[in-house]
This record gives structure tokens, C-alpha cells and sequence, in this order.
């Protein structure tokens, strides 16, 4: 199984956007493919339950946090979709899990305040450490040219942390959504821009630990 932890604690730093669209861009390339919403709020389920029938299909995973690792099969990916302020026992037993941690952050400085005491704990865990769960960073509703793209880049050097992509502030994201879509859903003609900025992180997640 491999296993992608999708996670940053700070609220509306675009995680799911994130999850949802890594796992619907995982089955289009005809992967098995669940995905395991631990937030309360459960939106990645809720976005799951829209999806109609002719895109590639992503399965739900129902299973409680202290029920140990799931077994789903050789091959298999699993994304989990973490909930907001995911912390000590509760990140390290999610990490126990995850070969690969993608941590979506936006050029704020009231993100990257709130996230910098997170990204520190996150290096000092165990499985990091222990080179057994890498950590990617995306850049969420940025333009790589901007100041603001520059900044986060500064901030993120700091930790050591590669910036594997940024992801454009485009309307296409939420209005895909609300379909139960993802970009990858979608037209080429209409996501190709969107399709490129991802490239990189689906060659992340898939290329051997």
C-alpha cells in the first residue's frame, strides 16, 4: 500500500482541495485508489458522495484512527485527509502509516506563522527522521513569479523543504467540487495549465522512497 498524508494544521490551507484532487488524479491513471477522511467536518467524503459514475473511481475508506494500519492490498493508494491541528500521538500515529506527507501552504504571513512551529515538530518525528515519510511542500493559490511566491520560498529554506509545485488561484478548483470533480475530471483543454502544475507531484508520490 502506499499511503499519502495530506496535512497542515492551520484551517482553509487548502487540504482538501488537495487530497481529493491527488486521489482523483491517482485513479485516472487507473490506480486503486481510497480515500480516508479523518476530519471532522468529513468534506473530502462529502465531495466523494457527488461523484458521479463516469469518472474514475475513488473508494471511501471507513475506519477509525486507533484501528491500526488498514490493509488494502498490494498496489493500493491510499490518501488520508487530515483534520486541522493534527498534533503529537495523533500525527505520529498517522505518520506510522504514510510513506510520503504533502503539506499545502499558502504565501500569508498568517499561514506561514501558523504553520512554522508545525513544519519544526514535523522534522523532528521520528518516521521524518528516520527517512521513513518524506515531506513535500505545494504552494496553494500562488504564482511562482510573484513576491509573494519568493517570500514562501525563503520561508520554506529555512526548514529544508522541497517546493514541489504551486497550484494557481483559479475558480476551476471549487467549481469542480461541487460535482464531485477534480481537475483531472475535466477537459483537457479546459485543466492542461492546471494538469502541468500537478505533474510534479504525482511523480513525487509515485517515484520510490
Amino acid at each position: 500500500m502506499h499511503a499519502i498524508l495530506v496535512v497542515n494544521p492551520k484551517g482553509g490551507s487548502g487540504k482538501t482541495t488537495v487530497a481529493t484532487n491527488l486521489a482523483a488524479g491517482l485513479a485516472s491513471r487507473n490506480e486503486q485508489v481510497y480515500l480516508w477522511d479523518l476530519d471532522r467536518q468529513q468534506s473530502s467524503l462529502t465531495w466523494l458522495a457527488m461523484r458521479p459514475p463516469h469518472v474514475a473511481q475513488v473508494n471511501r475508506l471507513d475506519r477509525r484512527e486507533d484501528e491500526g494500519e488498514p490493509d488494502l492490498g498490494k498496489g493500493s493508494w491510499l490518501v488520508i485527509d487530515s483534520p486541522a491541528g493534527i498534533h503529537g500521538k495523533n500525527l505520529s500515529h498517522a505518520l506510522r502509516i504514510a510513506q510520503k506527507v504533502l503539506v499545502p501552504i499558502q504565501p500569508s504571513v498568517f499561514d506561514m506563522a501558523a504553520t512554522s512551529a508545525f513544519l519544526q515538530a514535523l522534522r523532528d518525528e521520528k518516521a521524518v527522521r528516520k527517512n521513513r515519510a518524506f515531506v513535500g511542500m505545494l504552494g496553494v493559490r500562488v504564482d511562482p513569479r510573484t513576491k509573494a511566491a519568493a517570500t514562501l520560498e525563503a520561508f520554506l529554506g529555512q526548514f529544508g523543504l522541497p517546493i514541489l509545485t504551486y497550484l494557481r488561484d483559479s475558480q476551476i478548483y471549487p467549481n469542480a467540487a461541487f460535482n464531485g470533480q477534480s481537475i483531472f475530471d475535466l477537459p483537457h483543454y479546459m485543466t492542461e495549465r492546471d494538469r502541468e502544475q500537478w505533474s510534479p507531484v504525482l511523480q513525487w508520490v509515485a517515484a520510490p522512497d
